[in-house]
């Protein structure tokens, strides 16, 4: 596949920000490419549009896979994979939070919990360590639940939303 302009820009700039959210700047690369291809794309396609190894293409779609947002697909009268991405953004969006949530926040939490229960078990001393713990899993369980409620609204109302801070900000006086 030969990358126009501003593919390339796109995708050059998505890997960079990969890397600040701290995802492998080829799997975020691979990403990228898959969602402004016009088609399905097979692993040899990638690599050579990439000018990356075919290894690396491979694991690369194997973690995509895992997080949900890269399926394989089949083209009729070709026996190789293919790989899409999902085009609806806030379903791509919803799966990327699905899975932070579940790799990142979710354990946070789990932790948080032990912490805070361990010190008012032990009866700790350190005061201090019990408020702030608490105030973090607060502010944890507040989020959580707040993701819960969010993810169950269609995209329309979601969109509507998450477009509420501005309107209200501008309905008090500020400046949104």
């Amino acid at each position: 596949m030969e990358l126009t302009p501003v593919q390339q820009k796109f995708v050059l700039h998505w890997g960079e920000m990969g890397q600040k959210w701290g995802i492998n700047r080829t799997v975020a690369q691979i990403h990228a490419l898959l969602y402004v291809a016009p088609k399905p794309l097979d692993a040899e396609e990638i690599a050579a549009t990439l000018d990356v190894a075919r290894s690396n293409v491979s694991n690369s779609l194997r973690e995509l896979q895992g997080w949900g947002i890269v399926k394989v697909v089949h083209v009729m009268g070709d026996r190789r994979d293919h790989y899409e991405t999902q085009k609806d953004v806030w379903e791509m969006f919803r799966v990327i939070l699905d899975e932070r949530r579940r790799r990142e926040s979710d354990p946070t939490l789990h932790m948080l919990r032990e912490c805070v229960a361990e010190l008012d078990k032990t009866g700790s001393k350190d005061a201090q360590t019990r408020e702030r713990l608490a105030k973090l899993l607060e502010l944890f369980e507040i989020m959580t639940h707040w993701y819960e409620q969010i993810r169950k609204l269609p995209n329309p109302v979601l969109s509507r939303v998450l477009k509420l801070p501005e309107r209200v900000a501008k309905m008090l006086g500020g400046k949104g």
